[in-house]
């Protein structure tokens, strides 16, 4: 079906950067091919950052509408009013998730108005995020499709739901379990579980908020995942035995041309300084836009990566204990002449804050990259062939990292968590071993490549060949349109 008139697709990204991103790249790519009118919906900082994010082009003043949605976090006893996570430390992010859950009246009443003001053409869907199932309710109200977009891989993303409803790890004494409903997930270890998991035991607040909103996935008209068939097809099946509604595999869906980023280097000068550099000669280093290292782990890291004698680009932030907006002091948080020395020597570029991430993957220089294992990171890497080394710290990133390793063969995990300590000669192993041309190595590189050729076919529509993350777009916006048509039927018969 093509999109006959305008028609208005409404988006509701949770309250993050890693969560936000991902939307306004389908946002952009469901704009761009089927010229839909999208609507952001947020609070007003992040409406703010989602403008200045959205690249300017002709269309994009009149293809991007933006509403904002009143929220106070001090209300919920933040001592601030915050409106991202990326400014929390990690204790507080999922107390933070759950006073999100007050935004359900607001964004009631925000649609009534969209629905109001085009009575006789409704917005076509709500694409809402994993946190805002209890949308679908809402669109239901107004006989609209509501789909929920996870960015988060659908194996990751099944063990963190299945793990939160069952519980698994309250009902066993031992460190390993599995999970009653996801049992190819294999066993899972208790220290893979993050915090909130952990603490919940099915009565206590943590545990209430949960119950009220991933049962609510079965609401929805379909699941979409930031994901391709190909090489998540274990967590795809989970959900759609699970839930009994379609699940599609999208992507990749990422954001290639990022305005208004917070350059820690340009793009211009790090190109150039890659191409200096040998073929798969370079370690590129990253936890995302919210993760730090302990003081000690830093330290421990640098140490490594000067024995390791191998070319190296390291994401910095302040560590754990620090306000990790804050400047980053090398003197104080790196060993005594490290960034002069390996400056000198051409070795290394330390970056503040925020590095061109896809174009350094992209890089022939790349040989692998350090990372918290978040799903946007592991796409980019894979999508460009490079293995990865596993530091996974929240959420569903240990879920995410035991299928890279376990099940794709692409990743070797070198910690776990937060708290985690080691000494720099552990993960010196680890890098020798992906970087050194062992056998471990090779193979990791060969599947990365592997999962590459598979992460593009899945896009692809050329000479009669359909990719499956085409299809399943085709798919979803058929089934959305149809949708549409049936409530425009039912209200003319009434």
């Amino acid at each position: 079906m093509a999109n006959t008139g305008e028609s208005n697709i409404v988006m509701f990204p949770f309250m993050a950067k890693g969560h936000i991103i991902p939307f306004i790249a389908l946002a952009l790519e469901i704009q761009q091919k089927r010229g839909y009118t999208i609507t952001f919906v947020n609070t007003p900082q992040n409406i703010i950052y989602i403008k200045s994010s959205i690249p300017q082009t002709q269309n994009s003043s009149s293809s991007f509408r933006f509403l904002e949605i009143p929220f106070s976090s001090s209300y919920h006893a933040f001592a601030l009013e915050i409106e991202n996570t990326d400014v929390l430390p990690f204790n507080l992010i999922f107390p933070f998730v759950q006073a999100s859950y007050s935004l359900k009246d607001s964004f009631r009443s925000l649609f009534c108005g969209l629905v109001k003001k085009q009575p006789d053409n409704p917005p076509l869907c709500i694409i809402s995020d994993i946190f805002f199932g209890w949308c679908a309710e809402i669109a239901h109200e107004f006989g609209v499709f509501h789909a929920i977009f996870s960015v988060i891989g659908a194996f990751g993303m099944g063990v963190y739901y299945s793990s939160f409803l069952n519980l698994p790890h309250k009902k066993t004494n031992s460190s390993e379990f599995t999970l009653p409903d996801f049992p190819e997930a294999s066993r899972i270890h208790i220290s893979q579980l993050p915090y909130s998991i952990h603490e919940a035991n099915g009565s206590n607040s943590i545990s209430e908020y949960v119950q009220k909103v991933l049962p609510a996935w079965k609401d929805s008209d379909a699941i979409l995942f930031n994901t391709v068939e190909e090489i998540d097809q274990i967590g795809l099946l989970y959900f759609r035995r699970k839930l009994g509604r379609p699940v599609w595999g999208i992507g990749p869906i990422l954001l290639t041309d990022r305005a208004g980023k917070q350059t820690g280097i340009t793009k211009e000068f790090c190109m150039k300084w890659l191409k200096t550099k040998p073929t798969k000669s370079v370690l590129y280093i990253s936890f995302g836009s919210q993760n730090t290292l302990l003081p000690s782990n830093m330290m421990q890291l640098a140490v490594a990566l000067d024995k390791s004698g191998k070319n190296f680009i390291w994401v910095v932030r302040p560590p754990i204990g620090h306000n990790i907006d804050s400047e980053f002091e090398a003197d104080k948080w790196l060993p005594e002449g490290f960034e002069s020395r390996i400056n000198e020597e051409n070795r290394g570029l330390i970056v503040r804050k925020w590095a061109p991430q896809l174009e350094i993957l992209s890089s022939k220089a790349t040989a692998a990259f350090v990372t918290q294992c978040g799903w946007n990171s592991a796409l980019e890497s894979l999508g460009n062939g490079v293995p990865l080394i596993g530091w996974p710290m929240a959420a569903e990133q240990c879920f995410t990292c035991k299928y890279l390793e376990e099940e794709l063969g692409v990743c070797v995990e070198v910690a776990r968590g937060l708290a985690c300590e080691f000494g720099n000669e552990h993960i010196l192993e680890k890098i020798k071993m992906v970087m050194s041309g062992s056998d471990k190595g090779n193979d990791m590189r060969r599947k990365a490549c592997e999962a590459k050729q598979l992460i593009q076919n899945a896009t692809k529509v050329e000479d009669g060949f359909k990719g499956s993350s085409a299809i399943a777009v085709g798919e979803f916006f058929n089934a959305a349109l149809l949708k549409k048509e049936e409530a425009k039927l039912k209200s003319l018969k009434i």
